[in-house]
């Protein structure tokens, strides 16, 4: 079924939305129930995330392919996936969803609807992790999406629990959710001074696993495997 780009948008919009909301809202939650416990509260906001982020992609895939990330969408541009034209309505339903998130979460727990965090995430620690997070969030979409497409929800869903753990980010790997978290001066926060440098690792690491696994699986192999 074609569904209209107004459609897409909508659905990359309220994809976004939940998915700030499953990134915040529990960090928040799990931050006040974890009585200083950060280790408890990590978990809990890796579960939720995980766990939403599996099912919202499952729901919205048929509408708009569940982006809810611009490096996926420009990942999906550069490979012919989706038309370039399409990408400026995609980007901005992400990015507006993502902020809406944030101001709906902040709403539901009595905090302001922005304010910018002050919660530091820099140094090359930090950045190379957002390059790995974000190099094995695309090849997870691109392997999975290759070989078991009916997988996709559920392996980015583990995928983004796991690394919350392995990466010294806790995985952001988005550059809507980076943003939108630099408004948000909670546990889930990061300063506004630090998100470019989150923003282009993410650029890095999503062009790296575009590139090598074209190279890994050349499009003529999958043409004759498909």
């Amino acid at each position: 079924m074609n569904f209209t780009l107004r459609a897409r948008m909508a659905s990359e919009f309220l994809g976004t939305t939940f998915l700030l909301m499953a990134v915040v809202g529990s960090g928040i939650m799990g931050e006040r129930l974890a009585a200083g416990n950060v280790a408890l509260a990590l978990l809990a906001n890796a579960l939720s995330t995980g766990a939403a982020l599996a099912v919202l992609i499952l729901v919205l895939a048929p509408i708009s392919g569940a982006h809810f990330n611009p490096v996926v969408t420009l990942a999906m541009n550069a490979t012919g996936t989706l038309a370039w034209r399409e990408a400026p309505a995609y980007l901005l339903a992400q990015f507006s969803g993502a902020f809406a998130g944030v101001a709906t979460t902040h709403l539901m727990f009595g905090l302001p609807l922005f304010f910018a965090s002050t919660r530091a995430r820099s140094g090359f620690p930090q950045l190379w992790s957002e390059v790995v997070a974000t190099f094995g969030l695309m090849f997870v979409i691109w392997g999975c999406s290759r070989f078991q497409s009916s997988a996709i929800p559920w392996a980015v869903g583990a995928y983004i629990t796991s690394a919350y753990w392995f990466t010294a980010s806790t995985s952001f790997a988005n550059p809507a959710v980076t943003l939108a978290r630099s408004a948000s001066n909670t546990f889930a926060g990061i300063r506004i001074t630090d998100v470019p440098g989150f923003v282009l690792a993410q650029l890095l690491g999503a062009g790296a696993a575009t590139l090598f696994f074209r190279w890994l699986v050349p499009v003529n192999a999958r043409q004759a495997e498909g």
